[in-house]
């Protein structure tokens, strides 16, 4: 694993492929593509676009320049590698209709805005591919069953990829958690000054109970510092809200952990649901962003049962670690065991299930809305009142 920063001083991990990507237009360049975009041929893109606009522009998904060309698509999808050969598992794509693709050829360029018409990119199209929907599903989720939330919002898509470097105009403007909407080039510049070398990346669309504290707190043992990234784009419609998950990490680290040591960010990817495949692609995101260290806990990214429990560990060896350069830390079933008196993973508990405190997501979620706290060894009392208030909230929402 080679620690560098930009100015090749040992220091921090290497952006993946050595470069961090930067697409966002400024000055001349910019005033110029604002002129030209409305001679343009336009598309309008959802959230999950917008945010994989995002994502490309601040470099989190170095070394892409744009949405992916027929050669990286068709190599990422068969072998996850791009066509460089590089480590890649999660396609980055821009889908549209047949009958906008038809008045398109590659060279042209076309300009895309948001739902509330903001212009966001300039596409440059160097590829212009119909790609196989089912392949895809199969391959990257692992399913071609319309009840997996990735595989469903991949057929609602259009046929036609248009692939290209994007000149980025504006970024997707957003309204909440400004003070933690950090840039892969912003989080170096922290961890730099912080004197942080070996950075561990935390990835979660979940409220944080003790088993995800546990995590941290023994990977906390080994590094600098934790970088904790919380999923704020496109999720499912029964994951606990953004805003919510937010409130349970602030008070958590306010009380739980010395402030020094932790970097709150959040990352705005949607949520792709793809398991094993999504495991990889979240640590190359948290590399760019400077972590030399990824946890992957069971069922990272994972959806129903789709997945075996520990597929996001076993698809690392699909790689030579050198390429991928972030170092994984993977992590067992956790939890608290009143035998051991502490929390414990089956690696480290000899007791049995019986002394093991353990609910289901079912469970906590029955206890939350009917204001019942869950016991402390599962979960801080602190989030559980959080969760429990904002459950409440949404039920007076609903009239319920």
């Amino acid at each position: 694993m080679k620690l560098t920063d930009s100015t090749n001083v040992p220091h921090l991990i290497e952006p993946h492929g050595g470069r961090l990507v930067n697409r966002v237009l400024e000055g001349a360049a910019r005033s110029e593509a604002l002129a030209r975009a409305a001679s343009l041929p336009k598309i309008t893109v959802g959230e999950w676009e917008a945010s994989d606009i995002e994502l490309i522009a601040v470099g989190a998904v170095s070394p892409l320049e744009g949405f992916m060309t027929y050669d990286d698509y068709t190599a990422v999808v068969n072998g996850m590698h791009l066509s460089d050969g590089l480590p890649w598992t999660i396609p980055i794509t821009l889908a549209v209709e047949e009958a906008f693709a038809s008045a398109v050829k590659e060279g042209d360029d076309v300009a895309i805005y948001d739902m509330a018409g903001t212009l966001l990119a300039i596409l440059h199209v160097r590829s212009k591919f119909r790609y196989h929907k089912a392949n895809e599903a199969v391959r990257v989720y692992g399913t071609d069953d319309d009840h997996h939330p990735g595989v469903a919002a991949l057929l609602k898509r259009g046929d036609v990829a248009l692939g290209g470097p994007l000149d980025v105009v504006n970024l997707p403007p957003h309204a909440d958690f400004q003070h933690y909407r950090l840039t892969p080039t912003q989080t170096r510049e922290i961890f730099r000054k912080r004197g942080w070398r070996r950075v561990v990346g935390f990835q979660t669309r979940n409220p944080i109970h003790r088993a995800h504290e546990y995590m941290q707190k023994v990977a906390m043992e080994i590094t600098d510092g934790l970088f904790l990234h919380p999923l704020v784009g496109k999720t499912k419609d029964d994951d606990v809200s953004a805003d919510l998950r937010m409130r349970t990490y602030e008070v958590i680290v306010e009380k739980y952990y010395p402030r020094e040591r932790v970097v709150i960010g959040v990352n705005p990817a949607a949520m792709r649901y793809a398991g094993p495949r999504e495991a990889v692609f979240h640590a190359l995101i948290r590399k760019n962003y400077g972590c030399s260290h990824f946890i992957v806990g069971r069922d990272h990214a994972g959806v129903g049962n789709y997945y075996g429990t520990f597929d996001a560990h076993y698809i690392f060896d699909n790689f030579d670690p050198q390429a991928i350069g972030i170092t994984p830390l993977f992590f067992d079933y956790t939890f608290y065991c009143r035998a051991c008196g502490n929390m414990a993973s089956v690696k480290t508990c000899p007791h049995s299930k019986e002394n093991h405190v353990t609910l289901s997501g079912t469970k906590v979620r029955e206890m939350l809305s009917a204001g019942v706290m869950p016991p402390p060894e599962f979960t801080r009392p602190e989030v559980a009142q959080i969760l429990i208030e904002g459950y409440a909230a949404a039920q007076r929402g609903a009239g319920i």
